[in-house]
């Protein structure tokens, strides 16, 4: 028995000791890495304690913990403080691993943060076989053990590190794995590479990634593979290299092209639009020529990633709100799941009627019921369904099939003011299938969408400047802040606060505005738009100037001088001048001298006498104008003639249809910065007489945009900028193109649609003898109407 009880206690002792040597094995084999890393760069050298957990050098550079990938960066001394430097604050922040930027013998950069390592007996000659042959050498002989996956990159491509580290954890890397887009070369280089028939490497501008094993095979090769060089492309020669000693070829994929993405547009890459699939689906974009444009890709890739997250929210606040329909018998509908029929109407004029498009619109919202859709709509669509796409194709790689955009064949759509907007999309797509048994085929399918509204944002401005004894306050004045920025059904216009209230239109600064206004004559004109400038600007101790452009025309200028001298004798401390100007009244030329007076940082205002305006308008001018990045554009409401709605005459801000319209092809008012307006040119003056110098400006601002993407033209719909009407003469000597914008304009300014049909309803005579020429019928009368039969 006793022998039985000692046997027992060796035999647990035994197995006890095994099992805790094992967990001694496996620790220490896991964690030595880590621990090696608390104390000793790869340089050999100790480094103390305390940087456990942070960055630690690798080489005396900047090392993060992450071990997935190193991303060496080909690049030249000269790009070292610019386009490397961007590199490594956008993207290289956030990879899942490190980088390292490799340059010729010799090469150093003023910011010490920088990870660069200079090449012994290398040059930034092109081509860079060398650099790029020593860089692969550089990262076997010092990091292979340390990382899983190798990165060849230039300074002008753009890796997206979320993605590349989902796409890297979805392969084995221990297997030998050459990783790029495949290419062959193009047409004009067949025969010249010396590829065999079916060889081919790994295009090196979106960038080549390599397993540790492939490097462990092909780096002890390395000086050999550089003395038989047989062309001058290095891509090609690294992968020649690689498939001769490591024995692989780079990989054949149909989803390489859009993972590793070259754009063939040369020096116009990813400068425009960026929404769009191409650059939605990449991990990598090529090529990104300049500073300015890799930190825009970054700044997109922020956004799109908050979308994401955004509607990570809704989705758990969805959840939330199915748990207390089951917990408490209470929802919030604004957070119901998507559903086309959450709105009840409860009167026929309730219903959510649906508007139709194809290539054309077809809605009842407008007088001109069949009209093209405007570029807002495109986008919005365009947005949706790359949205669809992305969601339909979120596990395409575990099905093995992907399902392509074709062409939106038609649709409809409605909003719902509490909910959201919803679409029914009849598409044409393509099926393929890429695994196991290989297809394409087109598929045509409805989708029901909603775009659902996102929550109401309150953002309360801070440091706002104004005449009111004390700031905003939010519970306060909540009431107020939604009555001003709403405005009651059918008005355009935001409701005014009261003059008691507080006023935060100047919340972008003190920033002075320069009013630059061309005159001739219009004395009763011109001071109904002094008593404006009086009101909202210099009783309120605005900073803003005025400065008045006068044509005098061998007319006597007494009366305007003599209102100008009565208004600059009320504010001695605002800058208001009149400047007499001989010649013919050319509204370029006037603007044009009155720029020229103030210094390329002043702010300009472009105006004319016949406008009235709100206190608002000063602070969408200041926050709208930006120096050398944003000019602004105001799209004004404009007033139908009186006699056509006495409406009109009582207020000028009870914008509605009857009363005006907004002036989409007006272009006259306008803020920019003088060195901007300088930049594009100023005015054409041999532009004379009625219009046209306005659009010309404004097309060489939108000209000045495409080659300086940082540069925008702001547009949008002021309800605080009203045109009061006046008659409109078109001189029959102008040119053609003027005569057409003038009777345009002339034809638009006489009355709405609404109002006409009244008037034609209401004047039998007229339409009689309308509906006769439109016929060739008799007369219509009030007692018997000849219709035309219906087929």
């Amino acid at each position: 028995m006793r022998l039985a009880r000692v046997w027992d206690l060796t035999v647990r002792l035994l197995i006890g000791g095994f099992i805790g040597y094992l967990i001694f094995y496996l620790l220490d084999r896991n964690l030595s890495p880590c621990l090696s890393d608390m104390f000793q760069g790869s340089s050999g050298e100790p480094v103390p304690p305390a940087s456990a957990g942070k960055s630690v050098p690798i080489d005396g550079k900047s090392k993060s913990p992450s071990r997935l990938l190193f991303v060496g960066v080909m690049t030249a001394a000269k790009f070292l403080d610019t386009r490397a430097l961007s590199v490594y604050r956008t993207w290289g922040q956030k990879l899942p691993g490190q980088m390292a930027f490799f340059s010729s013998e010799g090469s150093t950069s003023s910011y010490p943060d920088l990870p660069l390592i200079a090449l012994p007996g290398v040059t930034d000659a092109y081509p860079p076989q060398k650099k790029s042959f020593l860089m692969l050498k550089y990262m076997h002989d010092h990091l292979l053990d340390d990382f899983e996956w190798f990165m060849r990159a230039d300074d002008d491509v753009f890796v997206r590190g979320d993605k590349m580290e989902d796409f890297l954890r979805s392969l084995n890397s221990s297997k030998p794995l050459f990783i790029g887009q495949a290419g062959m070369g193009n047409k004009d280089e067949f025969g010249m590479l010396s590829l065999a028939p079916g060889e081919n490497f790994c295009m090196g501008g979106p960038g080549i990634i390599i397993s540790r094993e492939v490097l462990r095979r092909m780096a002890p090769n390395i000086q050999y593979c550089l003395k038989h060089l047989y062309s001058t492309h290095e891509d090609v020669e690294v992968g020649r290299c690689i498939r001769k000693f490591a024995g692989v070829p780079c990989a054949w994929s149909y989803e390489m092209q859009t993972i590793f993405y070259h754009n063939g547009s040369g020096s116009l890459a990813f400068t425009r639009d960026l929404h769009s699939k191409e650059v939605h689906r990449a991990i990598t974009l090529h090529p990104v020529k300049t500073s300015q444009h890799l930190y825009r890709i970054q700044n997109y890739y922020n956004a799109l990633k908050g979308s994401i997250l955004r509607q990570e929210v809704v989705g758990l606040q969805r959840d939330v709100n199915d748990m207390n329909t089951f917990l408490y018998e209470k929802t919030d509908s604004a957070l119901a799941r998507p559903n086309l029929y959450r709105f009840r109407p409860q009167h026929p004029d309730e219903v959510l009627e649906w508007e139709f498009f194809s290539k054309t619109l077809y809605s009842h919202l407008d007088y001109n019921p069949r009209r093209s859709p405007k570029f807002s709509m495109k986008w919005a669509l365009n947005d949706l369904i790359m949205q669809m796409m992305d969601s339909i194709n979120r596990y395409s790689k575990q099905r093995g099939r992907i399902i392509d955009f074709k062409d939106l064949l038609y649709g409809f759509q409605r909003v719902d003011p509490l909910h959201a907007v919803h679409y029914v999309l009849d598409l044409h797509l393509v099926y393929r299938r890429y695994t196991g048994r290989k297809m394409t085929a087109p598929v045509r399918r409805h989708a029901h969408l909603e775009q659902a509204f996102g929550p109401l944002q309150l953002v309360e401005e801070q440091n706002c400047l104004g005449t009111g004894p004390a700031v905003y306050d939010l519970k306060r004045d909540f009431g107020d802040i939604i009555r001003y920025y709403s405005g009651g059904a059918g008005n355009f216009a935001k409701n005014s606060l009261s003059d008691e209230e507080y006023d935060c239109a100047v919340a972008a600064g003190n920033v002075t505005v320069h009013f630059i206004v061309p005159i001739s004559g219009r004395l009763e004109t011109l001071s109904r738009f002094l008593t404006v400038m009086e009101h909202v600007c210099f009783s309120r101790n605005e900073s803003v100037s005025l400065t008045l452009m006068h044509f005098a025309q061998g007319l006597s200028s007494d009366g305007i001088a003599g209102k100008v001298r009565e208004l600059k004798g009320r504010f001695p401390s605002h800058l208001i001048e009149l400047v007499e100007l001989a010649g013919n009244f050319s509204r370029a030329r006037a603007l044009q001298a009155g720029a020229a007076r103030f210094l390329p940082s002043s702010l300009l205002f472009f105006v004319d006498v016949d406008m009235t305006f709100e206190g608002g308008l000063l602070h969408r001018v200041r926050r709208s104008t930006k120096l050398q990045r944003m000019v602004y554009y105001p799209v004004v409401f404009s007033q139908y003639d009186p006699k056509t709605n006495t409406e009109t005459l009582e207020n000028a801000f009870h914008l509605t249809e009857d009363n005006g319209y907004w002036r989409q092809f007006g272009y006259g008012i306008a803020s920019m910065y003088r060195a901007d307006f300088d930049a594009v040119g100023g005015f054409d003056l041999n532009i004379t007489g009625w219009g046209k110098e306005d659009v010309d400006l404004f097309e060489r601002f939108i000209k000045h945009g495409e080659g300086d993407t940082r540069f925008t033209v702001f547009r949008a719909v002021d309800p605080g900028l009203v045109h009061i009407y006046h008659p409109i003469i078109c001189d029959a000597a102008l040119s053609d193109a003027q005569l057409v914008m003038c009777l345009g304009t002339r034809a638009a300014s006489v009355s709405g649609g609404r109002t006409l049909a009244r008037s034609l309803l209401n004047d039998t005579e007229m339409l009689n003898a309308g509906w006769s020429g439109f016929t060739g019928s008799t007369a219509l009368d009030s007692q018997t109407t000849t219709m035309p039969s219906a087929h």
